[in-house]
Parts: C-alpha cells; sequence; structure tokens
C-alpha cells in the first residue's frame, strides 16, 4: 500500500525546497515562517473560502500602497507586530528611552533646522508648545550632535501627505544638539487622530469592534554616532486614548505633561559599542 504523506510530511517538504539557498538566514526565517503558518492554518482548520478571504485581503492592503500610503505597514502596526519587532531590535537598557513605533508617516529629507526654530507652518491654528530636553548616553554625559528628526500630525489630525492643502514638508524638521547636548524645538500641541480608516486595515478594525484612535504625540528618531538610533514618541499625558492605542505603542515612561506651552522631553541613548557598559 502506497504511504501517505502526512502533515508533518508536507511540511519538511515544502521547508527543503529552501535548502539550496546560498543565504543561510533567508532559509531561516522561511522555513520557521512555514512552521507558524502550516500551525495556524491546521489550529483553526481554514476552510477554502476563508483562505479565499485572506488571499483577498492582502491583494487589497497591497492595492492600497502607493507612494504616500503604506497599508502594509498600518496593517503590521494596528496588530502590534512593529511594536514587536522594535521591542526586540532597540532593547533598551534600563536608563534609556523606551522606543515605540516608527508608523507609515515618516518623510525622509525633512529640513534642517536651527535649534529653536518650529516645524509649525505660519499661521497655523494650533496651540504653541515648546518641546526641550538633553540627549545623553546611559552614563549621564550629553551628547553633541545628535540629530533628532521630528515630526507630528497638523491640528486637523493629519499628516501633510495625507492633507492636499498642506504645505510639503510642514511639521516635520531635523535638528542637532550643540556640546552641552540640549535641544529645544517650537511645534504645536499634538492632538489625538484616526488612522486612516477608509482601506482593508480599517475595514479589519471594524469588523473586529476596534477603534482607530492614535493618542496625541509627536514623534523623535534620534541618532548620534556610536549609539543605537532610537525611534520613539513623546505622548501628552492629557490624551484619553492613551490606555486604547490602536498601535499598541505607548509605554507610561514617554508620557510627558504638555500644558502651559512647555514640555520637557529627556532622551536618553544605549551605546553601540561593545563592552560598554550601559
Amino acid at each position: 500500500m502506497t504511504k501517505k504523506i502526512t502533515l508533518e510530511d508536507h511540511l519538511h517538504e515544502a521547508q527543503a525546497s529552501f535548502d539550496a539557498a546560498s543565504n543561510p538566514r533567508l532559509v531561516e526565517i522561511m522555513r520557521s515562517a512555514l512552521t507558524h503558518i502550516y500551525a495556524f492554518v491546521e489550529e483553526t482548520k481554514l476552510t477554502r473560502e476563508e483562505w479565499a478571504a485572506g488571499i483577498e485581503f492582502l491583494t487589497a492592503v497591497g492595492q492600497k500602497c502607493d507612494d504616500v500610503r503604506q497599508e502594509f505597514i498600518l496593517l503590521s502596526d494596528t496588530l502590534g507586530v512593529s511594536m514587536l519587532v522594535e521591542m526586540l531590535n532597540q532593547m533598551p537598557s534600563d536608563v534609556a528611552t523606551d522606543p515605540t513605533v516608527f508608523g507609515p508617516f515618516h518623510v525622509p529629507g525633512a529640513p534642517e533646522l536651527a535649534m529653536g526654530s518650529s516645524i509649525a507652518p505660519e499661521g497655523n491654528n494650533g496651540e504653541p508648545l515648546v518641546f526641550s530636553g538633553t540627549v545623553r548616553d546611559a552614563k549621564g554625559a550629553p551628547l553633541e550632535g545628535a540629530r533628532l528628526d521630528v515630526w507630528q500630525v497638523a491640528p486637523n489630525g493629519l499628516y501633510d501627505v495625507q492633507d492636499p492643502a498642506s504645505p510639503p514638508m510642514s511639521y516635520r524638521g531635523v535638528f542637532e544638539t550643540g556640546a552641552d547636548g540640549t535641544f529645544e524645538i517650537h511645534a504645536t500641541r499634538p492632538v489625538d487622530y484616526e488612522i486612516p480608516t477608509d482601506g482593508p486595515v480599517g475595514k479589519m478594525l471594524r469588523s473586529t469592534g476596534r477603534h482607530a484612535w492614535r493618542p496625541a504625540h509627536t514623534h523623535f528618531m534620534v541618532s548620534c554616532p556610536g549609539y543605537k538610533t532610537l525611534i520613539t514618541h513623546a505622548f501628552d499625558a492629557d490624551s484619553p486614548h492613551l490606555g486604547r492605542d490602536a498601535v499598541f505603542g505607548v509605554r507610561e515612561s514617554l508620557i510627558i505633561d504638555m500644558n502651559g506651552g512647555r514640555a520637557t522631553f529627556n532622551v536618553v541613548l544605549d551605546s553601540l559599542l561593545p563592552g560598554v557598559a550601559p
């Protein structure tokens, strides 16, 4: 009698198909991906109709992507995968600033601005806010030449790339600390906003009874030679959505007081150098 192929045999056959690849890391990732995908299909006893619906959903996610809209990042964010990647890759020391999600709205090439300049365009109707703080290493020494790439939503709850009426590069800027590691950045107080819901990710949120709100925050990407690049947010302590962030990015240490027109946000970077204790 001919031996029937088992589910395990089928998995091993598919995994073995990658063995001739020259990139061992690629082989590791593909084999592991198949292990978990096959386990998911078995565990849920996925039907043909459900499989087809999943393919249609992922196809729609891809079709929603364009030069400024990255629906796959939005999907990763809303499933908590983006935050997991940051947690695994950043692994901050006990004293370093916590990372959070990068998000889909960063734009490379933001203008280089002098310290104390504003990222808000003239004539905006937002509540003025000044961020100040110091970038230090894990031992407390100030870091000269640390670069802060900063971006946030406008007072209408939209990023410039979402709003045809917004001047390009609004609410974006790159700053560099001086010898004392301090910074001062003029902006407007960030507002709570909904992530885009007009695509398949929005449909997924609605069908699963989830909301699309993000608590008010300003993005910071802080880099300095010899140190881990930090991707993080400063969250407004008054936001009503801190406990239910649609992308699971809130960390208690990143919540700050933004009342009174000024907000203090100190940053600590971990060293990249081997043997340097945090």
